[in-house]
């Protein structure tokens, strides 16, 4: 199925329609451009090392081939550098995208810890809605946690494990043998 430009013959909603559309299939090719910056980045952080593609589609949950052609294209929009056996690297520009879609994912779980989400939850649900807010909605987000930081000293209200999450530790992950890392063992029979 090819998509197709509206024509001048398309009434007005069907037009209207097919703009909205094409703003939707915009914002979500830069959502996807965002997640891979921000995951280079995390995987890559120091200057001079690489992610490399198969890091890269085990943490997306993707295939190799689905890494190769979003690197290609990261490539020709200057975002990143990649060279066969040698990974991923951000250029200048990637590395200043993916600072900004960092600083806006803990700005949101932040924002959602502090209205009561638990902080695993807010995690979470900061990969969608960081794409989603607008720059006046993130300054809002900015003073309303200042003037809470202004009453009550950040943190004060969270727990450490709220606090790890927040900065980017993520939650736990199970071990080989499927649990968390912290819990305690079972006990033996």
């Amino acid at each position: 199925m090819t998509a197709h430009a509206p024509s001048a013959r398309t009434d007005p909603e069907t037009a209207r329609q097919a703009q909205r559309f094409g703003r939707a299939r915009a914002v979500q090719a830069a959502i996807l451009i965002e997640d891979y910056v921000e995951l280079i980045a995390e995987l890559a952080p120091q200057d001079g090392t690489s992610a490399r593609i198969t890091d890269i589609a085990r943490r997306l949950g993707i295939s190799h081939a689905s890494v190769v052609k979003s690197v290609a294209r990261l490539r020709r929009e200057g975002l990143a550098e990649s060279r066969p056996h040698r990974g991923v690297t951000l250029t200048e520009a990637g590395r200043a995208m993916a600072g900004r879609v960092r600083a806006r994912h803990l700005l949101v779980v932040e924002l959602l810890c502090a209205v009561g989400v638990p902080a695993e939850v807010a995690a979470t649900d900061a990969e969608g809605i960081e794409h989603h807010v607008s720059d006046a909605t993130l300054g809002a987000f900015r003073r309303f946690l200042a003037t809470r930081h202004a009453v009550e000293p950040p943190g004060q209200a969270a727990s450490s494990r709220e606090t790890e999450v927040a900065r980017g530790a993520g939650p736990s992950r199970p071990n080989k043998n499927g649990r968390s890392p912290t819990a305690s063992p079972s006990p033996a029979r």
